[in-house]
């Protein structure tokens, strides 16, 4: 089994392999890992892993996009607000994060751009440091039986999905040129930009194939796609942007 120990960043998201995820890190606990991760080279990626947080709950008071923080204390442990065991308040399977853009703002803050690359088993956490770390175990990804055929379902339920969303607004959100065919891409595109609570898209991110993931998509993508149509004004959804996510 290979192991290796990252930063660990959790958040009220679900980070998918090849979505970016942006973020705006104020707390100091999140500064500090981002200056730590500002001293690797520029030719090895600066990575950390995100994890979803079990109940639901952002540790920051602001709302997403918010570009500053209102009433944060000046510093925090780095398991403040995560329980005393930090481990069991995380959901074990995560991402591992390469951040292509970390920019410090004059006031100490940082705007980060990241993406996120190989799934991760979460198996221990460290809190005696600036900032929290984790062991994890690499997760390979299996295409699992008839992951073709379902690809070419899901992507076809998923174009059905987007016109009932971009109903609202007479638009088409993408084409089909803009999707790829690959399975496992195809399931992780549709698991992130579909809209789905943090525990749904949780239970698609650690499935253990991608057949199986795509096997639930299609399930969900025609059951909300049939409610959609009972809804004759859903507003629109955007579904290729994401919010920022505050630490």
């Amino acid at each position: 089994m290979t192991t290796a120990r990252l930063p660990l960043f959790p958040l009220n998201a679900v980070l998918f392999p090849g979505l970016v995820l942006p973020l705006n890190v104020f707390e100091e606990r999140y500064r500090a890992m981002m200056r730590e991760l500002l001293k690797t080279d520029e030719d090895e990626p600066r990575r950390f892993a995100v994890v979803a947080i079990r109940d639901g709950r952002e540790t920051a008071p602001t709302g997403a996009g918010m570009p500053d923080a209102v009433n944060v204390p000046a510093e925090r442990g780095p398991a403040d607000g995560f329980g005393p065991d930090p481990v069991q308040t995380f959901h074990r399977v995560g991402c591992i994060a390469d951040a292509a853009k970390i920019r410090e703002r004059p006031d100490g803050s940082f705007e980060v751009l990241a993406t996120g690359t190989t799934r991760v088993k979460l198996l221990s956490v460290e809190a005696s440091g600036p900032f929290l770390t984790a062991e994890f175990e690499k997760l390979d990804e299996e295409t699992g039986e008839e992951a073709g055929a379902l690809a070419e379902g899901v992507l076809r339920a998923f174009r059905s999905y987007q016109k009932r969303l971009a109903g609202a607004s007479e638009r088409s959100l993408t084409t089909g040129a803009d999707l790829p065919d690959d399975p496992s891409v195809v399931s992780y595109l549709v698991a992130a930009a579909a809209v789905l609570d943090v525990p749904t898209r949780q239970r698609l991110l650690q499935a253990p194939d991608s057949a199986t993931r795509l096997r639930e998509e299609l399930t969900l993508l025609r059951s909300e796609t049939a409610v959609i149509r009972h809804l004759p004004s859903l507003p629109a959804v955007d579904l290729t942007r994401a919010p920022t996510h505050p630490n």
